[in-house]
């Protein structure tokens, strides 16, 4: 079997759910080729030839290779001006290539002028016509090439975001024109979240020969025809087949995940609650022994936990068993984080950054998305972190139910307040999931209009709506001094993957 991760998101280490999928074929001695197509693509645009002889192309073209590793190297990161300029640089170089098919194309993400990712019409029409997709040259050759080497005949595509479901399909349509007889199957995190709409429908049936929701090893390896008493709890991430070295990143990074699902499951609007996917942890001491053995095979410069939250007993396990690198990942406010000790064991860990969704200053919003998430606990927690010398990586939204111009502006107020024990910033803009429970009181209408859509656009109770809420951000968040140098401080497209090696450097 063959797992390919296709373009386009951020090149900076491998994807985390294929390594998932190829550890579980491996265990079971199933021959399995993994494809980080999304990486070999991104860099066989660079490496063209580029025709534009304007100053910066020619620059920018002249400096590839130093950008490339600048971005490998920890020293790269010392200095926020030399790093941005390289990865505006291989942007720069990226959307040249792109241009041409009227797409907009960067390091972390593909936008078709004409072609909608929620379509499953403009999904079809992109398999028809392969040739029309900037990394055709590439995949046209690249794909031929590595299923002559295999011997197996499936192909799995692992499907995680918007910005990769048009490649995606441009692929696939490539494959079934070309070689017919292969199977195809179709899953990850975006895949899953289509096929758990209400009223969904397979429309990709004589493309797809089969759609998986949810975590797939166990349907890919029941595929390949082992017993189901053969099937194990967990399987251990296999990373052999991925080339760390060509990530743009000063070391291998380690992607692993210590659950699935998330265990609050009590937030407003969320989707793991709607699309009622349960919360299955890996035993703490399972984890640990993954990644003692993980890290002692790669050696990673950093651990990436992908988990929705990472809950307070695991964290209490890593501290008495840390895996020996530096580690970072999403966290919610506990009563924990109001304990300096605690915080300082976790430095000790390893620990270089927490990222956590904050998503406004103001309690009362928070108490009506049931976040669980205390602001005076919350600002205990930012002076222990500080304090500790843990990187914050804050996320805000805008544009909630219950939020309006006024608790927007105590979501200014608190990032003002706490300004120096806050690392790094990501805004975001409230998107209404659709068919939601909490949506019934609220009068909806289309937001992206197509059949694969998973949001959809409403009528603010406050008259709060996107446009205001985005012209907020735009001329009053963001122009506070204390918010600016901290947007200043966030890297540019890699934000967060990137952000704890600037944490390292301090």
């Amino acid at each position: 079997m063959i797992l390919i991760h296709p373009p386009a998101v951020k090149p900076c280490e491998p994807p985390g759910g294929i390594a998932k999928l190829y550890g579980a074929l491996k265990c079971h001695r199933i021959e399995c080729q993994v494809l980080d197509a999304n990486l070999e693509g991104l860099f066989y645009l660079l490496h063209l030839p580029k025709s534009a002889s304007d100053r910066w192309t020619l620059r920018a073209s002249r400096s590839l290779s130093n950008h490339l590793s600048l971005l490998r190297d920890q020293q790269g990161y010392e200095q926020m001006d030399r790093y941005r300029r390289a990865v505006t640089d291989l942007n720069h170089l990226i959307e040249l290539e792109a241009r041409g098919f009227g797409v907009r194309l960067s390091l972390a993400d593909y936008e078709d002028k004409e072609l909608s990712p929620v379509k499953s019409g403009d999904l079809i029409r992109t398999s028809e016509q392969p040739e029309k997709n900037p990394f055709y040259p590439y995949f046209s050759r690249r794909l031929p090439e590595i299923l002559n080497r295999q011997s197996g005949p499936w192909v799995g595509f692992s499907l995680n975001y918007l910005g990769q479901a048009l490649c995606t399909f441009a692929m696939i349509g490539f494959l079934r024109r070309e070689q017919p007889d292969l199977k195809i199957v179709l899953g990850g995190s975006l895949v899953s979240s289509w096929m758990k709409r209400p009223h969904f429908k397979n429309r990709f049936q004589g493309l797809v020969d089969k759609l998986i929701a949810g975590p797939g090893e166990i349907p890919l390896l029941s595929m390949m025809g082992i017993d189901q008493a053969l099937f194990k709890d967990h399987y251990t991430p296999g990373y052999a087949s991925f080339p760390f070295r060509n990530y743009l990143s000063p070391g291998p990074i380690l992607p692993y995940s210590t659950s699935a699902g998330c265990y609050w499951r009590q937030c407003s609007f969320c989707p793991e609650r709607t699309e009622k996917n349960p919360y299955i942890p890996i035993p703490p001491e399972r984890v640990a022994t993954d990644l003692k053995g993980l890290v002692e095979k790669f050696k990673p410069s950093l651990i990436h936990f992908l988990d929705n939250a990472i809950p307070p007993a695991l964290m209490g396990t890593i501290v008495n068993q840390p895996p020996g690198v530096p580690w970072y990942g999403f966290v919610r406010i506990t009563a924990h984080f109001e304990d300096p000790d605690f915080c300082m064991l976790l430095k000790r860990s390893g620990c270089v950054m927490l990222k956590i969704g904050l998503e406004s200053g103001d309690q009362q919003v928070l108490d009506s998305l049931h976040k669980g998430v205390d602001l005076e606990q919350a600002s205990r927690a930012l002076r222990n972190l500080k304090r500790a010398g843990i990187g914050t990586y804050i996320y805000l939204l805008f544009g909630t139910p219950e939020e309006g111009l006024t608790e927007a502006r105590k979501t200014l107020e608190f990032v003002v307040r706490h300004h120096d024990q806050i690392d790094f910033v990501n805004l975001a803009l409230f998107n209404l999931p659709i068919e939601q429970q909490e949506a019934a009181p609220l009068e909806t209408n289309h937001f992206y209009e197509g059949d694969l859509s998973l949001y959809t656009d409403f009528v603010h109770p406050k008259g709060w709506h996107r446009r205001k809420a985005r012209q907020f951000l735009d001329k009053e968040f963001k122009r506070h001094r204390a918010v600016a140098s901290i947007l200043r401080k966030t890297p540019p497209t890699f934000t967060s993957n990137h952000a704890p090696f600037f944490v390292r450097t301090r």
